[in-house]
């Protein structure tokens, strides 16, 4: 197989008007009479379908909350990164699209990248229209603020819940559409495999999850914005609904993965407190801005955080890393915290914790700034871990938060099915090896109002004969999932999947994690394969499958992730370097930084299943860096 990434000929900077001027439309006739469907309704997805429907099209939107507004993204804090240069900097598309392929450790595509920094732009244009209350400074002027791996503020927010503020706008879009009648929401509705006619995406089956019922869809386009996949590592920062059901599906019926190693461990979360948890507390990036992290340099500390003194403080990040300090980016930062911790410098209950305090910036500059800033994170940490942050330092840790992995895509944000789109967390192509933060709200937004409107119009300008869900393919796939039900029904063991998930993330976080070895891949993908056999003999089920069953749904998806993190030790296996995220104890330089092998792996790996049972296939994308210069990542 051949990936064919359709980049337009021309100047990087000319690429995407060169191919919206040449791009086949739909006439607004015509529209109403093609149907699209889009799975989830976070940023990307609530963005797509208002922006379909608003064309004329006719839209599907499917979630599996109980709303639409309920998404993940929802949860989203910091802030959306745009070239605006509001701060008077000397900010510009280029200072972005470079940041990113920079921050990513040039793993990224350079087309994507920089129409993502070109588009960043209008998506403020766009959320300010709808009414998103972005912080202002005092003259009107929308605020910004610094995220880890620039050093401009080119990060726009609203305090600590912009993503709840962005999807609020998409969300009422996206509402709009179904009031004027182009557009319905599914919500409560769990995709289960894609249907797909001569090949092509038409259509999905989706399983009501009150009733039961499995019902079928067709459409003449489907996209997924069915977010990321960090679930795997049982505990994370997303939501415990999260999942990889819907591209993982899709990959099983042809859709290529690509660099599924490529998962971003978050620096500034709330440290785990016991077994009992069933997921962990994100606190923005954005708090390094004014917050400074450091540990006692005594490993036999047992002062409180405020009455140790200024020159027994080892502020880590700082001393390694001058230019940018506490705001390195988000792997360098996770990376430098488990490194102190395993030095024994570690702080709190477990010592798997490090210091992020306030002190400094509420003494230089008052304590109603740093609160108008950041005054609903300091309350969420005061309700979490019973301290006031305002007056002794919030204790943090890395914990999984995004994938940088997912579906492959060309330029059109199209997968190797044809007519099937994946959009935000649920492709790879924008973010390289590691992701900048507040950049994954841009993507979401880029894909979702000005990318994939116009290359969804361009797929359905091809002709096609109707296709409706009395087609056999529909029967055929609802036989695959309905035998795929039984299956997990008819197991009848002892085990809850909740037991076999959190066995799972152990393995994943020990050895798929933070850092990565060869021996520990090896190993981890031999118990992967034991935690699978025992969940397939003896998971337990409880209730009917043709009724609402939370243990039935949430068992489809432990056995996607048991899948799913197989591949990816696979693929870290095979990528013998470390880039960003992926970092591979072999593969370091002599001051532990991350050792690239451009000659190899400056690629893209994207996986094609071969077959249950079957070791999968690998192709490789080769990059090509003409507008960037390859180099050595230093935030020193």
């Amino acid at each position: 197989m051949r990936l064919d990434a359709r980049i337009p000929d021309g100047p990087i900077d000319e690429k995407w008007s060169r191919w919206l001027d040449a791009h086949r439309l739909v006439g607004p006739l015509n529209r109403p009479s093609h149907t699209v469907i889009v799975v989830g309704t976070g940023l990307a997805g609530a963005s797509a379908a208002a922006s379909l429907a608003a064309q004329g099209f006719r839209v599907k939107s499917f979630c599996f909350q109980d709303t639409a507004r309920r998404a993940h993204s929802i949860a989203a804090q910091g802030g959306i990164n745009a070239s605006k240069d509001f701060a008077n900097e000397g900010d510009s598309v280029r200072r972005l699209f470079v940041d990113t392929i920079k921050g990513g450790d040039f793993r990224a595509r350079e087309a994507n990248v920089w129409r993502l920094a070109e588009l960043s732009e209008n998506i403020v244009d766009q959320a300010v229209a709808q009414g998103v209350p972005f912080n202002r400074e005092y003259g009107g002027a929308l605020a910004t603020r610094s995220f880890g791996g620039v050093l401009v503020q080119r990060t726009f927010y609203s305090r600590g819940q912009t993503g709840q503020q962005l999807l609020l706008g998409a969300y009422s879009a996206l509402q709009h559409q179904v009031a004027q009648g182009r557009a319905t929401v599914y919500s409560r509705h769990e995709l289960l495999d894609v249907v797909l006619v001569d090949g092509e995406a038409r259509g999905i089956v989706a399983r009501d999850l009150v009733t039961g019922e499995l019902e079928r869809h067709a459409a003449d386009a489907v996209v997924l914005a069915s977010g990321g996949y960090c679930n795997v590592y049982y505990l994370s920062t997303n939501a415990k609904g999260s999942n990889v059901t819907a591209t993982w599906r899709a990959h099983k019926r042809g859709a290529l993965f690509a660099n599924p190693c490529f998962t971003q461990i978050h620096p500034t979360c709330i440290p785990q407190s016991g077994e009992y948890q069933s997921k962990l507390t994100l606190m923005s990036e954005s708090l390094r801005n004014d917050g400074r992290v450091w540990v006692p340099r005594d490993p036999d500390e047992q002062r409180p955080a405020n009455a140790i003194p200024e020159e027994e403080r080892l502020y880590f990040l700082e001393e390694r890393y001058p230019a940018y300090g506490n705001l390195v980016p988000r792997d360098v930062a996770s990376r430098a915290a488990k490194t102190v911790c395993d030095e024994g410098l570690g702080v709190g209950p477990t010592k798997r914790g490090v210091y992020l305090d306030f002190r400094d910036a509420i003494r230089d500059r008052g304590r109603a700034a740093i609160e108008g800033r950041y005054g609903n994170l300091f309350e969420m940490y005061q309700r979490i871990a019973d301290e006031n942050p305002y007056e002794v330092p919030m204790r943090i840790y890395p914990a999984p938060h995004y994938a940088m992995g997912g579906l492959w895509v060309d330029y059109e944000l199209q997968t190797t099915i044809p007519g099937l789109f994946a959009i935000g967390e649920a492709n790879f192509s924008d973010h390289g090896a590691n992701r900048l933060g507040a950049s994954a709200m841009m993507q979401c937004l880029a894909d979702g109002y000005f990318i994939v409107p116009h290359t969804v119009t361009h797929h359905l300008t091809k002709r096609r004969e109707h296709v409706d869900e009395t087609h056999p393919a529909f029967d055929e796939v609802v036989r695959d999932v309905q035998a795929r039900i039984d299956r997990l029904m008819a197991v009848g063991g002892n085990t809850a999947p909740q037991v076999f998930h959190r066995r799972l993330g152990n393995v994943m976080l020990d050895r798929c994690g933070m850092a990565r070895t060869e021996a520990g891949l090896i190993e981890a993908i031999a118990e992967i394969a034991e935690i699978r056999d025992a969940f397939w003999t003896d998971l337990r089920i409880d209730g009917r499958p043709d009724h609402l069953n939370q243990s039935l749904e949430y068992a489809g998806r432990v056995a996607d992730f048991l899948e799913l993190a197989d591949l990816m030790c696979l693929d870290a296996l095979r990528r013998a370097e470390s880039a960003g995220c992926h970092f591979r104890e072999e593969y370091q330089t002599d001051d532990g930084e991350a050792l690239r092998d451009d000659e190899h792996f400056a690629t893209v790996t994207a996986w094609e299943h071969a077959g249950e049972g079957v070791v999968p296939v690998a192709h490789d994308e080769a990059l090509e860096f003409d507008s960037v210069a390859l180099a050595t990542r230093s935030y020193k």
